[in-house]
């Protein structure tokens, strides 16, 4: 899958504060930044414990050692793929990335030279002669079975491996063609065929996301000064009740704390589908709470229910479950309550290309009663969370249980890496949603792996 720009990759790192940066200069202590070679779109964002740790424990898996070193920060940039695969950046640099395999469920990395920086591999390495290292580290040659000079037991065929030379300074990284037995019985052949990457530069150091906040001053009064007039000045421009649109996301977080500085307390409209994690009611009444807001909630969406029951379960590409639970109810509340309404939404440009080429303003073809606007339409997911830190505000706990988006959660636009952990980890909530696929599998007599496959996520078109 190609990767596309959805706007300005605008990641940079200060070697000094050990921090990211969304500028050329870092505010904490003056210095000048370095770009970081992100893959587009570039959508950085935080990485919480729960991440490390998954990180940490599939490196130990495969190579014998934790990757991410106590007190660095870590990022995730989630890059194109099959399923789901993410950069991780540390030090200013990318130092591999893990990827998703589906029918396999389980993550394989996929590391980078420059990540012996930050660690050692014991596991899974292959040695080669002097006299190879300058055709592999140099040119991106292969390592041949002439120029192998030792084989870690662990290599299996089509394993990641570091190549190492004898000094044990890692020249390059690749994916193991035979397994370290067959290897040694080669007399001629491809051990490892090695994989060239955009070289970057890790730095380690250890640092606070309070630290990168600070770094990032300057950036953030910026970009919250720009959001904040164009907040006032549509409201302004068009004279109709201001409204937020929240889903319990950071985006629609921030949002409320743009708008609540321009405008002060406005109502929050909260489209309840009736499908929406425990944790995302629980931060929409710390909204409330916190920030003494008023909550409008639209009635849960029994519909969904018979339109399942009726027509299947949504899909990718019939996704009936977005106008019926949000849509449609949004529509109807808003009519009822005001008429018509301004609502300032929680939008980016770097979340798919279809936002990134939205106006700033715009009326939804369903929701005619409702002009929308974009505050944050050109902040990137950093921005967005170096402003939560900054403020303090009340995130959804969800996102430090590896989620990267909040939504309903049996979403048929989630990938299988979320799915197959939502059915892990919330095992009440996907029991519930499994009944229904069997019920509508046996029904119309689908195949036996068609809800194991994710299958249930396409809507199959019928010819004939």
């Amino acid at each position: 899958m190609h990767p596309s720009y959805l706007g300005r990759i605008l990641l940079s790192w200060c070697d000094r504060c050990h921090t990211p940066v969304l500028g050329k200069t870092c505010a904490a202590c003056g210095s000048p930044t370095r770009k970081v070679p992100l893959t587009p779109p570039g959508d950085a964002r935080p990485a919480f414990p729960a991440d490390i740790e998954l990180i940490n424990r599939i490196f130990c898996e495969h190579f014998g050692a934790p990757l991410v070193p106590e007190g660095h920060l870590v990022l995730l940039n989630k890059v194109p793929d099959t399923d789901r695969m993410e950069e991780i950046i540390i030090g200013g640099g990318i130092a591999g990335s893990i990827r998703y395999l589906p029918k396999k469920r389980r993550w394989e990395p996929i590391p980078r030279p420059e990540a012996c920086t930050l660690f050692y591999p014991i596991q899974r390495v292959v040695t080669v002669d002097d006299t190879a290292v300058p055709f592999i580290r140099d040119q991106g040659m292969s390592v041949l079975r002439p120029g192998m000079a030792s084989i870690e037991d662990h290599v299996d065929t089509g394993d990641e491996v570091f190549i190492l030379a004898k000094d044990g300074t890692c020249i390059a990284v690749g994916r193991a063609k035979a397994g370290a037995e067959e290897a040694r019985a080669m007399q001629k052949g491809q051990v490892v065929r090695t994989r060239r990457n955009t070289p970057s530069t890790i730095v380690p150091g250890r640092a606070t996301w309070k630290d990168a906040v600070r770094s990032n001053a300057a950036v953030l009064d910026r970009v919250e000064t720009e959001a904040v007039t164009f907040v006032k000045n549509v409201a302004r421009a068009y004279p109709l009740q201001p409204t937020i649109s929240y889903s319990g996301g950071k985006d629609s977080l921030a949002t409320f704390l743009v708008v609540k500085k321009a405008l002060g307390n406005v109502p929050l409209l909260f489209a309840d589908t009736g499908l929406e994690f425990p944790e995302t009611y629980a931060n929409v009444d710390a909204m409330e709470h916190q920030y003494q807001a008023k909550i409008i909630r639209t009635p849960a969406a029994e519909k969904f229910w018979t339109t399942l029951a009726r027509q299947g379960p949504p899909a990718v590409n019939a996704r009936w479950c977005c106008s019926i639970c949000k849509l449609l109810p949004v529509a109807e509340t808003i009519r009822s309550t005001w008429g018509e309404c301004l609502s300032f939404i929680g939008q980016r440009r770097y979340e798919s290309l279809s936002r990134a080429q939205s106006d700033r303003i715009w009326r939804n073809a369903i929701v005619k009663v409702q002009l929308s606007a974009a505050p944050i339409q050109d902040w990137t997911a950093l921005h967005v969370w170096l402003y939560l830190f900054r403020e303090e505000a009340p995130y959804n706990q969800l996102y430090e249980h590896r989620l990267d988006r909040i939504g309903c959660f049996m979403c048929p636009s989630s990938d299988m890496a979320l799915i197959h952990m939502i059915e892990a980890d919330f095992p009440g909530l996907w029991s519930g949603w499994m009944k229904h696929l069997e019920a509508w599998r046996d029904a119309q007599g689908l195949p036996a792996g068609w809800i194991e496959s994710g299958a249930w996520r396409i809507r199959e078109e019928k010819h004939g």
